[in-house]
């Protein structure tokens, strides 16, 4: 047997059925739509329509919204950065940066960078430098000797820029 022998199965493929062509195909005149009214017609689209009545889409309230300014960061726990540094996949010697926790499949996606949350234990001391981090991660991280350089701006330092540029405007 050679490959530009194989075939389907007789009768595993069915032919299309031609629709409107002579009442003598069995699917002629009407095309198997039945008798008249808006479904018998083309360019129909009424899925979602319940004859006039509020369709149960519209009927259910809305709930939360997109914030435009939101930042998504890849959340990386403590805990996960330990069993790392156990693993011998992360070293503890040296700063972990943004791109050694992608590097060993912590951080995935996060397209603004990389933000340590404070879930679970960390025993090795080690500097980390991310974009941000929660004062209970910032904690648990000097408690084991280490420390954390966060590269994103605080709120604060947000504030004082966008005073500093108002006054600029103002004079």
């Amino acid at each position: 047997m050679k490959l530009n022998d194989i075939r389907d199965n007789e009768g595993a493929r069915k032919g299309r059925v031609r629709k409107g062509r002579g009442i003598g195909s069995g699917k002629g005149k009407t095309a198997a739509r039945g008798q008249k009214g808006q479904k018998s017609r083309s360019g129909v689209a009424i899925k979602g329509f319940e004859g006039g009545q509020m369709p149960l889409h519209m009927r259910l309230p809305k709930r939360g919204f997109n914030n435009p300014f939101g930042k998504d960061y890849a959340e990386v726990n403590i805990g996960m950065v330990q069993k790392m540094i156990d693993a011998g996949k992360l070293d503890a010697g040296n700063d972990i940066t943004e791109e050694a926790l992608r590097a060993c499949g912590l951080a995935r996606g996060g397209k603004d960078g990389v933000r340590l949350l404070g879930k679970g234990e960390l025993s090795a001391s080690a500097k980390f430098v991310v974009t941000g981090a929660t004062k209970g991660a910032v904690a648990a991280v000097e408690k084991a000797g280490g420390s954390v350089e966060v590269t994103a701006p605080t709120n604060a330092e947000l504030k004082a820029a966008k005073q500093e540029r108002a006054s600029a405007r103002g004079k």
